[in-house]
């Protein structure tokens, strides 16, 4: 792979599809100071993917996220050349080493965004810890980090395994009480999300954490969790949490 000529065919691509009306309604989403091209993610994502049908080596691979992210509009990044990154990843993460999880922190360091550290902290830091259990120790520094975005990659890494059916319930439950008394909007999110995609396979697991929890827990987390459980369980603990006493958890 010509890692140079396929970083400049995707950028120059994207920039053909340009739409500038997008491009501004894009950044006031996502409260947004990079460049905007416009491009929607399924667009972006058939430009990018392109560029590893082939399967590449590991190297080119890292390459060529690392040049597409490192993409600069007059000194501000690109937001769809790092979208156009995280897909490449993605797409081949399988090629990825233990090693690259260094990769993958730096990503998600120089985030600013839900946008780009979601995809980061599941397809790419989970699917690595998922081939790799050992990496798993990495997380367990993650959840503990001062950067937000950072204990958020912790805690939404673990969706690998709860997707794959093979969740890890020590961690679960451990970043659960880690992060349970969080003021973040996105750790309370992160926290709900694992825990809902966790019922659909283990409600009894999800009803038994979250039930003594349940004057701890925030209302952002609590709906979440209760969204697939059955009936009955989410009733009785969202009953429970409305006699919540004076100064519980903010919803």
């Amino acid at each position: 792979m010509d890692v140079e000529g396929e970083a400049a065919r995707i950028l120059a691509e994207l920039r053909a599809q340009a739409d500038p009306v997008r491009a501004e309604g894009e950044k006031r989403y996502l409260k947004s100071d990079f460049v905007h091209i416009g491009v929607p993610v399924p667009a972006v994502r058939k430009v990018a993917v392109a560029a590893v049908r082939t399967r590449p080596e590991r190297e080119q691979l890292v390459a060529l996220a690392g040049t597409l992210w490192d993409v600069t509009d007059e000194g501000r990044p690109v937001h769809e050349a790092r979208m156009a990154a995280i897909e490449v990843l993605m797409k081949r993460a399988a090629l990825l080493e233990p090693r690259d999880v260094g990769l993958a922190e730096r990503l998600v360091r120089d985030s600013a965004s839900w946008v780009y550290v979601d995809q980061l902290a599941e397809k790419v830091v989970g699917a690595l810890v998922v081939r790799h259990p050992d990496l798993a120790t990495v997380l367990d520094a993650w959840v503990a980090d001062p950067y937000m975005w950072v204990r958020r990659t912790a805690m939404l890494a673990l969706l690998a395994g709860v997707r794959a059916g093979d969740p890890d319930l020590d961690r679960i439950d451990r970043y659960g009480d880690a992060l349970i008394g969080e003021r973040e909007f996105f750790i309370r999110k992160a926290l709900g999300w694992v825990l809902r995609e966790l019922s659909k396979k283990d409600p009894e697991w999800v009803v038994a954490w979250v039930e003594p929890r349940v004057d701890a827990i925030s209302g952002v987390t609590l709906r979440e969790a209760l969204r697939r459980l059955p009936p009955g369980d989410a009733a009785r603990l969202k009953a429970a949490s409305q006699r919540k006493p004076v100064g519980g958890r903010g919803r």
